[in-house]
């Protein structure tokens, strides 16, 4: 549960990253400068580490990432996708490419996320291309 909640607030700074390029440190002081506090809460919300990895993992490797995007998302130029659909992709790949979280995992996770922040076309999109990234990766015949 905590890391889907880390891969949430990923997409959310990854997402304002993408729109305005701006330093990943802004991007995360204000994302979290943005937070409501609850009233059970005393001071700020607690910075996700795990989100902040996956933040500057996908912004530091954004151009491996994007090319295997690019190569298997089939008639999309990277531009012209929806932007929350490109995060998502970016996040996930990044992720199977550059940590030990199991591809099938991730791909599940990245479809959550493109249920809920996107539209079930976007899931069956979101599928097809991570499926083929995984294919392509190393340790794809280790996957169901």
């Amino acid at each position: 549960m905590a890391r889907h909640r880390g891969r949430q607030q990923a997409l959310q700074l990854l997402f304002q990253w993408d729109l305005r390029r701006m330093p990943i440190e802004d991007i995360i002081a204000g994302y979290y400068s943005s937070l409501l506090v609850s009233e059970e809460t005393v001071g700020r919300p607690r910075p996700d580490q795990f989100a902040e990895h996956l933040l500057r993992g996908v912004v530091q490797d954004l151009a491996g990432v994007d090319d295997l995007i690019t190569r298997h998302a089939a008639n999309w130029r990277l531009e012209r996708m929806p932007t929350v659909d490109r995060n998502i992709l970016r996040l996930a790949v990044y992720e199977m490419r550059r940590t030990d979280t199991p591809p099938a995992v991730v791909i599940d996770e990245a479809l959550e996320l493109a249920r809920q922040f996107s539209s079930e076309e976007s899931v069956h999109f979101v599928n097809g291309v991570l499926d083929a990234v995984r294919r392509e990766l190393p340790h794809a015949t280790a996957a169901p």
